[in-house]
């Protein structure tokens, strides 16, 4: 998620902007910019690529010289990266200017308003809605205008924001995107999190949603919505810098579990209008999806594990026949592709060699093809005849967490809509589970709440050499998922099996004290699955269910039971899977592994 810096003050704005954004570096970016109040206009320099490029282009700041500025890395949703994309975006008259995290939902309507009224757009961004938005509202009162320029937008948005008129002031509003203000003793600032102010300050302000800020050099004011003046009281951050990068998280790991509930919600709530599921990417009308054959998911780790839960929900609700494969396998296995079949390449960089490939091969077959991605502008993103971002934002831990939950959320909305328009469910069954997709933030945050209890859980098993994971169906999905965390962050042999296959060999494996995990969350396999819990327990096991709020009599045959709450049978791997994520971390922990770079991988799998 993008970094912004404000700072106004006694001192030269943009050395401090550009040391802010360094600071924020770790939340990921692909272009940078900042503006400056000076001499009686506004300056902007911005640039595509690493904050070096933007450093060496003002030569650390030095070139411009006012005391008031605003500052920004983007990581790019709408519009590819680049020069004119990148943040800060301004009006046409070059009197005001803006930053922005956060996505506007409603962007297209707004622009499409703007235009009518003779205003012309020259990035791909929804962020220069809101330059032109404010310059339509200003006639002299910088609040009045940001007031109503927040009941116009829908969507979530932290702004940093200049205005030519008021060249000593610095404004910001925030709605669902983080946002501080630092109180400093030569100025003060605004930023994204506290690594980009702890140099210059200890004092911050947490702007809540619906409050905007007015900074100058010596004094802060705080509005609400309605612009009335309100009071707030600061805190002093304790944080030393390096856990203050991470946002007061001892992993990125950590940080990006308990931003999933965020993360999920920024994916679907965009494609959720007017009760029903619009994909207006997708790019493909009714006719053209009541004629899909087949559906080919391809992906790689953990991304593959999300087609495998896609494949139960595709092939039940939409009855699309759906096959899922590994990318390495699939572009080697000679596909049949026949006529009318869609190809669904997942992956969170855009850029995974084996998944790329697999995705020209589809392409050279006559397949049509769909990219399911979190990096606008990726290879994958722009191969694909369509692409569905899942905006969960930049993950820096290597064990992705809030991408394979945003991944999962694609999905659903696909199965979801491609259900609704052939027909096999009903406006009700639809209804019911829109219902349920916008109470699962919520849920998943209540699950990550229970932290405590899963670490005194996972202590106990630090020293564990052997762990299976057993599930049927969508369970099973779940089951590859916890492992491959358990795995690639602890280093501890973890192997998932389908529950039924124990006694084709794999219960040969279960001795006395072998931890296994049964995820049972799917109600009309519950009996079958609770028998294979009672089948290595009987030989040994001590066994760790995870299973549906109510089925309390699984206390019998399992020694220790994670309750998720209820929602749709579909929905069941974007709850069970998070107590699972958070076992993996408290173990990794626990055994003093490197939880964020775990040994041998990388965050981008780039070459076959």
């Amino acid at each position: 998620m993008c970094g912004i810096v404000g700072y106004v003050g006694t001192e030269q704005a943009a050395p401090i902007l550009l040391d802010g954004l360094a600071k924020l570096e770790y939340r990921g970016y692909d272009s940078a910019g900042i503006a400056v109040s000076e001499d009686g206009k506004i300056s902007m320099k911005k640039a595509r690529g690493r904050l070096k490029v933007l450093d060496e282009l003002t030569h650390g700041g030095q070139t411009m010289s006012g005391c008031a500025g605003i500052g920004h890395t983007r990581w790019a949703t709408h519009g590819e990266p680049s020069d004119v994309n990148a943040h800060p975006h301004i009006n046409q008259d070059e009197s005001i200017v803006v930053v922005h995290n956060g996505i506007i939902e409603n962007y297209q309507k707004l622009k499409k308003n703007l235009e009518k009224r003779g205003y012309e757009f020259v990035s791909q961004t929804d962020t220069e809605v809101l330059a032109h938005l404010l310059d339509y509202y200003y006639h002299g009162d910088p609040i009045e205008a940001i007031t109503k320029v927040m009941h116009r937008v829908e969507g979530s948005y932290a702004l940093g924001i200049l205005f030519k008129d008021h060249p000593e002031k610095v404004y910001a509003v925030r709605k669902d995107s983080p946002l501080i203000v630092g109180k400093g003793q030569s100025g003060n600032l605004i930023a994204s999190d506290v690594p980009a102010v702890l140099k210059y300050t200890r004092e911050v302000f947490f702007i809540q949603n619906e409050e905007i800020v007015c900074l100058d050099r010596e004094e802060i004011h705080f509005y609400n919505v309605d612009g009335e003046e309100i009071e707030k009281e600061s805190s002093k951050i304790e944080w030393d810098v390096n856990a203050a990068e991470k946002g007061g998280y001892e992993h990125f790991m950590l940080k990006e579990m308990y931003e999933q509930p965020k993360a999920v919600r920024d994916t679907f709530s965009p494609r959720i209008k007017n009760g029903t599921v619009e994909i207006e990417e997708l790019g493909m009308g009714a006719e053209e999806i009541k004629e899909i054959k087949r559906i080919f998911i391809v992906a790689c780790g953990s991304a593959y594990h999300t087609g495998v839960t896609a494949k139960y929900i595709f092939e039940e609700m939409a009855k699309i026949p759906v096959e899922v494969d590994m990318a390495s396998e699939f572009r080697y296995r000679d596909p049949l592709i026949e006529e009318h079949s869609l190809v669904i390449i997942i992956s969170q960089s855009g850029e995974t060699a084996d998944s790329l490939a697999a995705l020209r091969e589809a392409k050279a077959r006559g397949a049509k093809t769909l990219g399911i991605v979190n990096v606008v502008g990726s290879s994958i993103a722009r191969e694909a005849d369509n692409v569905m971002y899942t905006w969960a934002g930049p993950e820096i831990a290597v064990a992705t967490t809030k991408a394979y939950s945003t991944q999962l959320i694609a999905l659903y909305l696909l199965s979801m809509h491609f259900s609704k328009v052939r027909g096999t469910i009903t406006e009700e069954e639809l209804t019911e589970m829109i219902m349920d997709l916008n109470r699962l933030p919520e849920q998943i945050e209540m699950l990550l709440n229970n932290k405590e209890r899963i670490q005194r859980f996972a202590n106990r098993y630090l020293a564990a050499e052997n762990v299976f994971f057993i599930g049927r169906g969508i369970d099973y999905a779940i089951s590859m998922e916890a492992s491959l965390k358990l795995k690639e962050i602890s280093y501890i042999n973890s192997v998932a099996y389908a529950a039924g296959e124990l006694k084709h060999g794999t219960i040969s494996l279960i001795e006395e004290g072998t931890l296994v995990g049964a995820v049972v969350t799917q109600q009309h396999l519950y009996k079958k699955t609770v028998s294979n819990i009672e089948e290595v327990r009987t030989r040994g096991a001590f066994v760790l269910a995870v299973t549906n709020e109510g089925n309390t009599d699984i206390e019998k045959s399992a020694d220790y039971v994670i309750y998720i709450p209820p929602t749709n049978k579909y929905f069941t791997n974007s709850l069970a899977i998070i107590p699972l994520q958070l076992f993996s971390y408290y173990v990794s922990v626990g055994k003093g592994c490197d939880v964020d770079k775990p040994r041998n991988l990388a965050k981008s799998v780039t070459v076959e």
